[in-house]
């Protein structure tokens, strides 16, 4: 493990992260929603990036992990905030961005922001628009109903506590989509999907290959592959992943 360190960004927020050093172009670890940086994928990553001398960050959003702040909080411009503060400012040189889940919508959005940072980027089960077009556009009329009274809906989650998805998640996911507009982006992305995946469609898979404009994108996807993405055949592909790009 290495040595946990906290970036204090423009608005006050302490992140945690932990930086391995090495050459460029290095590696920047996105996460999903209610996840951390100690998750497998990052630690194989982080691994991977050692024994190649390559640079790595992999840190917790604001309200996640060993960060600052309550989640119940946070929303995804906040996050994208936090990540773009540490690739402004922790990283050095030209970055590959592998996003997972909510970490492949965080790394578009960084792509949009800061694409002269950005070497290629990896996206696992990328889950863009997921606030509008999966909570939002699966609730019930009772459900948008008491969110919007009360704030805050619990939802269920096979991952254990329930996902608290607030109104103002939703409200500024509607200031962050990426689905409704071009989305040209000018290094290699290679995009990684499950077809046992039950949170992120391979439609919705297809429908975000069909939108990059990209003179080099590829979409893979792995038979038996569930959403943790995490057996050592998803890892091994994620390292593939990483290698096209660079």
């Amino acid at each position: 493990m290495g040595l946990l360190k906290f970036h204090k960004t423009k608005t006050g927020r302490k992140i945690a992260y932990v930086k391995t050093k090495g050459t460029a172009p290095g590696i920047v670890f996105l996460g999903g929603f209610m996840s951390d940086m100690s998750g497998t994928k990052a630690l194989h990553l982080e691994a991977m990036c050692k024994e190649q001398g390559l640079s790595f960050l992999r840190f917790d959003y604001s309200g996640h992990g060993k960060s600052s702040g309550v989640f119940v909080d946070g929303c995804i411009g906040d996050w994208a905030n936090d990540a773009q503060d540490l690739l402004e400012n922790v990283t050095d040189g030209p970055q590959i961005l592998v996003g997972s889940s909510m970490g492949g919508w965080i790394a578009l959005l960084l792509a949009k922001r800061n694409s002269e940072k950005i070497a290629g980027m990896v996206t696992i089960a990328a889950a863009p628009d997921f606030t509008e077009d999966g909570y939002w556009a699966g609730f019930n009329k009772a459900t948008r109903q008491h969110l919007l009274e009360e704030g805050v809906v619990n939802i269920p989650s096979s991952y254990g506590n329930p996902y608290p998805i607030t109104k103002r998640l939703i409200d500024d996911g509607r200031a962050h989509l990426v689905l409704r507009q071009p989305l040209d982006l000018p290094f290699p992305v290679r995009l990684l999907q499950g077809d046992l995946d039950e949170d992120v469609s391979i439609e919705l898979a297809n429908k975000l290959f069909a939108h990059i404009q990209c003179a080099d994108v590829q979409l893979t996807l792995l038979k038996g592959a569930d959403h943790s993405f995490s057996a050592p055949n998803a890892l091994s592909l994620i390292r593939g992943g990483y290698n096209k790009c660079c």
